[in-house]
């Protein structure tokens, strides 16, 4: 070791340490301020403050047998439709079915780790399936505390399937908000589809089987596609009932465009 070397001086007194940015005189750093605030990570790291690729309304409904979840396959990007043929309705397992509107991206994300659960349920080998309250009461927990991390996943969830016998449809929204109801629909469909549902679902003298049901849906794809300036004239749905989980689609809307004629300066 050489004699001077108890002598040396740093290349940059008060300078950064590897890796780091400099800290100004008379300032904070963001990471430092990151620290401040809870956020560990490094310089510059963000958190989604809006949602990017998107899709829009999701439509949930019980029927006398089972449920049935639709959505189309518009992905949009902004204002431009970009992706027009992705499925946002799956399979879970044989008793679950999903779908999601929001940020597909999120989606993408959480479904991967969704569909390690059902590898993990099956490597056990123990005849254990995850039923969809489980996963509807996952999401629940999985939502609410990326919210209260001030790092939500920016979706609208709409869980159901076969519990226990019984048909089940849940709710899970960007916050962890949860409910379940006989009809469930987000976006957009909040104000055009959930009226058009409720006028049967909440008919006491109305008992909807599968083709009704079905059919009920259909007509609230083409209202969306109408009204709703992201919908598309295509979707896909699932049906859950106790013979299993089928997926179908994509199915086209129904479209008359009539009344157009009708519109002064056409």
């Amino acid at each position: 070791m050489s004699a001077f070397s108890n002598y040396a001086m740093p290349l940059w007194s008060n300078g950064p340490a590897p890796g780091q940015f400099y800290n100004f005189p008379g300032g904070s750093s963001v990471q430092n301020r990151d620290m401040q605030f809870g956020f560990k990570g490094t310089f510059g790291s963000q958190r989604t403050s809006q949602p990017i690729t998107t899709g829009t309304s999701v439509v949930g409904l019980k029927f006398k047998d089972g449920v049935v979840i639709s959505a189309d396959t518009l992905v949009s990007y902004g204002s431009l439709a970009r992706y027009t043929s992705m499925d946002r309705v799956f399979k879970v397992n044989d008793y679950t079915i999903i779908g999601a509107g929001g940020d597909f991206a999120d989606f993408q994300f959480l479904k991967q780790h969704i569909d390690q659960k059902v590898v993990d349920d099956i490597a056990f080998g123990d005849n254990y399936h995850m039923k969809p309250k489980s996963l509807y009461n996952w999401l629940m927990r999985v939502l609410y505390n990326k919210r209260s991390r001030f790092d939500p996943l920016w979706l609208d969830i709409v869980v159901g399937g076969m519990q226990d016998g019984e048909p089940f449809l849940g709710h899970i929204n960007l916050r962890g908000r949860a409910y379940e109801n006989n009809a469930i629909a987000t976006g957009y469909g909040q104000h055009l589809a959930i009226p058009l549902l409720r006028e049967y679902t909440e008919n006491p003298q109305v008992v909807l089987d599968k083709d009704q049901a079905l059919s009920l849906t259909k007509k609230v794809m083409e209202v969306l596609y109408y009204r709703d300036c992201r919908g598309f004239n295509k979707y896909t749905q699932a049906v859950a009932t106790a013979e299993g989980v089928k997926v179908e689609g994509p199915i086209d809307v129904d479209q008359n465009w009539n009344l157009a004629h009708m519109i002064k300066g056409f």
